[in-house]
């Protein structure tokens, strides 16, 4: 009986590794087209520091958090591993970065609606409720 192996991780027919030791031009050619023209365009002041930053990280330089507000931040090869946190308008939302994350914006991630989580009703939420004695 053949043992379940897990499923190596591949984006566009490219391993990990292989996507580690590509140049960012080269990447970029792989990825969907709205995020290929976020790319080509550069990166903004804000993005380069969270790049800087997940560089430090990586070689172990930088010991907080990684927080940012860059939403529209491409995740690359090289965040693969790191807990980036993530401003959802209210508060940082710890991501932890899976290969599968690869080519989605941080902003996908970090959900900036509450799921809505509706109680009973109170008193005076309705027309006849407005009579009823409390017990």
């Amino acid at each position: 009986m053949e043992m379940a192996r897990k499923k190596e991780f591949k984006y566009r027919g490219y391993t990990l590794d292989e996507l580690l030791n590509m140049s960012l031009e080269d990447f970029a050619k792989l990825l969907p087209s709205r995020q290929r023209r976020s790319l080509k365009r550069g990166l903004s002041p804000e993005q380069k520091k969270l790049l800087r930053k997940i560089r430090l990280a990586k070689k172990g330089k930088y010991r907080k958090p990684i927080r940012t507000h860059s939403r529209d931040m491409v995740i690359l090869p090289e965040m693969v591993g790191l807990t980036i946190h993530v401003h959802n308008g209210k508060e940082f939302v710890a991501l932890e970065i899976r290969p599968e994350m690869i080519g989605h914006y941080l902003g996908e991630f970090a959900l900036t609606r509450k799921i809505v989580q509706h109680g009973s009703p109170g008193v005076g939420a309705t027309r006849s409720s407005m009579f009823v004695a409390i017990k």
